[in-house]
């Protein structure tokens, strides 16, 4: 902490370069405090400080009446039943990163949004599309990788149906004033299989199908998984808490 105070003095100065070439390089180190140490998985294998979501089980989930889940589980794969509905975790979150992978069906059926359709909420309110975008033509921003109705991603990165894709997603969560004024909006990172196709992008207010989007003032929620009907395949899901 001991150089801590003269730095924060120190930038509410200006000076010029030269004169700032005088200085002990010790002024501008700062010691505290010290990042945690978190090992990296190795593999599939989560961060030793996430929330494993999705592994050898879906107990993690439940359905939106609080029922278990109605998605069929095996070999660590959940996949969609359709008409079983939307499910959700039980532990809602404010800012997270999530990692998942997840797979539209190798045998094509449908087009458009007709064909591999899913998605993921933050706090059960901001989508980002899961589809088979692969050589299927939709409307751009609600492709996927998409922030549904709001953003297109930067470029579609899919791989094949029925291989395994990636989404790394980095959500922070609004701030609401008391009065339920927005002080702080959404925003989301998006790497899917690897690239960058969000970037920190600033969300006008939930996803909604029809309209323009609009806040309205909420605490923390559920990762939420949708059931559009296609059997739409997850593993390794994880979240770590920002």
């Amino acid at each position: 902490m001991k150089y801590l105070l003269p730095i924060l003095f120190l930038t509410l100065i200006p000076m010029s370069a030269c004169a700032q070439s005088n200085w002990p390089p010790e002024l501008t180190e700062t010691w505290e405090p010290e990042p945690a140490v978190v090992t990296p998985g190795a593999g599939t294998a989560a961060p030793s400080d996430a929330i494993v979501l999705l592994g050898d089980h879906a107990d993690a989930w439940q359905s939106l009446n609080g029922d278990p889940v109605g998605w069929s589980m095996e070999n660590g794969v959940l996949t969609v039943v359709a008409g079983t509905g939307d499910i959700r975790t039980r532990q809602t979150f404010g800012s997270i990163q999530l990692h998942m992978e997840w797979r539209s069906p190798t045998e094509i059926q449908g087009d458009g949004q007709g064909r591999g359709n899913s998605g993921v909420f933050f706090q059960e309110r901001y989508e980002v599309q899961i589809l088979d975008s692969f050589e299927n033509r939709t409307y751009s921003n609600g492709q996927a990788g998409s922030v549904y109705k709001q953003y297109l991603p930067l470029v579609n990165a899919m791989r094949p149906p029925g291989e395994w894709q990636t989404y790394d997603i980095f959500f922070t969560a609004p701030v609401f004033s008391d009065d339920g004024a927005v002080v702080r909006p959404a925003f989301l990172t998006v790497i899917h299989n690897g690239v960058l196709i969000q970037n920190h992008v600033e969300l006008r207010g939930p996803t909604v199908y029809r309209g323009l989007p609009e806040y309205e003032a909420h605490g923390d929620g559920s990762v939420r998984l949708q059931d559009h009907g296609n059997p739409v395949s997850f593993r390794n899901i994880w979240v770590r808490e920002l």
